[in-house]
C-alpha cells in the first residue's frame, strides 16, 4: 500500500519534499495557489496537483486528507499552515506538521498549544538551519559532519588536497593504514556524482570524500586528510534577516561575533535582541569595509545575507582575505551542486535542512534519524533491527545489499562497529546506511 502524503506549498521546500519522496512508493498531492507553478512541478514529477488555498475546506477535500498519512504545511504563510495543519487533522489526517517562523512556538512550553490543537509537529527551517551553522562552526576542520547515538558514530567530509597522503591511492590500498581499522570511506563526491567506493576507487585530488569512524578516531581522519586544525575565536556574519540574527543568537555565548547588515533601523532592532555581538550599519558587499571591520582577523565567516550570488562572492573574497572557514546560505539549488568547486567550504540551504528534518517522519522500516548531505543524492538512514529475520541470519556480504547503498556503521548498546563484508547483524543493533535514492525501496524491503 502506498504512502498518501499531502504538501500544502510548492515553493522550494514543497518541491524538494516531492522530489525526494517520489523515488519512493508514495502517492504525492501538492496544493499551491500558483497555476504556473504547480504546472512546472506536474511536468517534472509524478504527484497529483490541486490549485486553490490551503487553509481552505473544499481544497483539502479536494486533495483528499481524509486518507493521507501526513500533510506537511510548508507554504511562505505561517497562519496558512497554521490553519492548514489544524484543518487537515480535523478532517481526517493522520499526522500534520506545519512550518512557522516565530521562535516562541518552538519553545518547549508553548509546543503544547499546538499539540492541543492536534498539530503532531512544527518545524521552524530557519532555527533547525542555524542549529546547522552553529555544528559547523564548532567542527570546522569538516565540510559536514553527522553524529549518530549523540556522537558514537560520526561521519565527516573533507576535500582531499594535493597534500593529503590519501590522494592517488586506490581505496583497497588504504586500508594497510592502521588507522582504517575505525574509520572507512563511505562516499565519495566528485564531479557532482556521488560514488559509493569499492576496493578500486582510486581517490583524487578534490574529492570530496566521508568517512565514518568511532568516537575516538575522529582527529586522526583530520592528521589522516593533512587538514589544518584551527582554533575559531572571532566569527563575521553579514546580513540581518531571521537566519543572520538566531546564528548569531546561537554563536555569541561562544564565539566573539560582529555582525554587519546594510539596514540602519533593522542594526537597532539586533543590537536590543543580541546580548554581546557587535551590530555594524554598513554595505557588507564593500570587502574595504569588511577588511576596516577586522575581517582579516576572522576564523570564520558565515554570509547569511539574501541574496545567493552575494554569499558565493563575499565568501570567496574571505577565503582569499585568509578566512579558514566559510559558510554561504544559498537559496538557489542548482547552486549547491558547485559550491565545492569553487572553494566555498561549506553551503546550507534553510529549506533542504528542514526537509531533511520532516522525511525522518516518514521512512518506513524501524528508522530513528535521517540526514542528507548537500549537493549530494544520497542520505543517512538510521534502521533498527527488530526482529529475526535473514538480516541476522547472513554476513553482510551475502545480504544482496543494493549497489547504491552501503552500512556505514553499527550501533550494539555501548559498542560501535565499521563493519565489513564478514559482519553479522544482531537484534536491536542500530544500522546507519548510506543510501542513493535508487536504493531505497529495497532497503525498506530488507529492513522490514
Amino acid at each position: 500500500m502506498a504512502m498518501n502524503i499531502v504538501i500544502a506549498g510548492a515553493g522550494d521546500m514543497g518541491f524538494h519534499l516531492a522530489e525526494s519522496l517520489s523515488y519512493e512508493n508514495k502517492d504525492i498531492t501538492l496544493i499551491d495557489t500558483d497555476k504556473d507553478i504547480l504546472e512546472h512541478v506536474a511536468s517534472r514529477l509524478d504527484v497529483l496537483t490541486v490549485i486553490g488555498d490551503s487553509a481552505s475546506i473544499d481544497v483539502l477535500k479536494n486533495a483528499n486528507v481524509k486518507d493521507a498519512n501526513m500533510v506537511m504545511a510548508v507554504t511562505t504563510s505561517e497562519k496558512t499552515n497554521i490553519v492548514t495543519a489544524m484543518l487537515a487533522k480535523q478532517l481526517g489526517a493522520k499526522r500534520v506538521i506545519a512550518r512557522v517562523r516565530n521562535h516562541d512556538y518552538l519553545l518547549e512550553d508553548n509546543v503544547a498549544y499546538f499539540h492541543n490543537l492536534g498539530i503532531d509537529d512544527i518545524i521552524s527551517p530557519t532555527m533547525l538551519c542555524s542549529g546547522e551553522i552553529h555544528r559547523m562552526v564548532k567542527n570546522s576542520t569538516f565540510s559536514d559532519i553527522f553524529e549518530f547515538e549523540e556522537g558514537k558514530i560520526n561521519v565527516m567530509g573533507v576535500i582531499l588536497d594535493q597534500y593529503s597522503s590519501l590522494v592517488n591511492k586506490r581505496l583497497a590500498d588504504t586500508r594497510t593504514m592502521s588507522i582504517f581499522e575505525d574509520v572507512r570511506i563511505i562516499a565519495i563526491v566528485r564531479d557532482q556524482m556521488t560514488i559509493i567506493p569499492g576496493g578500486n576507487t582510486m581517490l583524487r585530488n578534490n574529492d570530496h570524500v566521508y568517512f565514518v569512524s568511532n568516537k575516538k578516531a575522529s582527529e586522526s581522519i583530520a592528521q589522516l586528510t593533512a587538514q589544518r586544525e584551527i582554533d575559531i575565536k572571532n566569527v563575521m556574519i553579514i546580513g540581518g534577516d531571521d537566519l543572520a540574527f538566531t546564528s548569531a543568537l546561537k554563536l555569541e555565548p561562544e564565539y566573539k561575533v560582529t555582525l554587519i547588515h546594510n539596514n540602519k533601523e533593522r542594526c537597532k532592532w539586533l543590537s536590543e535582541r543580541l546580548n554581546s555581538t557587535l551590530v555594524i550599519n554598513g554595505d557588507y558587499k564593500n570587502i574595504e569595509l569588511l577588511i576596516e571591520e577586522g575581517l582579516e582577523e576572522m576564523q570564520a565567516f558565515l554570509a547569511l545575507t539574501e541574496s545567493s550570488e552575494t554569499n558565493i562572492i563575499t565568501s570567496l573574497s574571505a577565503k582569499n582575505h585568509g578566512v579558514y572557514k566559510t559558510i554561504a546560505h544559498v537559496d538557489t539549488r542548482e547552486y549547491i551542486h558547485i559550491s565545492h568547486s569553487i572553494g566555498v567550504d561549506s553551503l546550507i540551504n534553510k529549506k533542504l535542512v528542514a526537509a531533511n528534518q520532516i522525511a525522518r517522519h516518514l521512512r518506513k522500516g524501524k528508522v530513528e534519524a535521517i540526514s542528507g548531505i548537500y549537493g549530494v543524492d544520497a542520505e543517512f538512514i538510521q534502521y533498527v533491527i527488530s526482529k529475526n529475520n535473514r538480516l541476522t541470519k547472513k554476513q553482510l556480504r551475502d545480504l544482496h545489499f543494493p549497489e547504491t547503498a552501503i552500512v556505514a556503521g553499527v550501533i550494539r548498546g555501548e559498542e560501535v562497529f565499521i563493519p565489513d563484508g564478514d559482519f553479522k547483524l544482531q537484534l536491536n543493533d542500530k544500522a546507519i546506511v548510506l543510501a542513493l535514492p535508487s536504493a531505497k525501496s529495497s532497503l525498506e524491503k530488507l529492513f522490514n
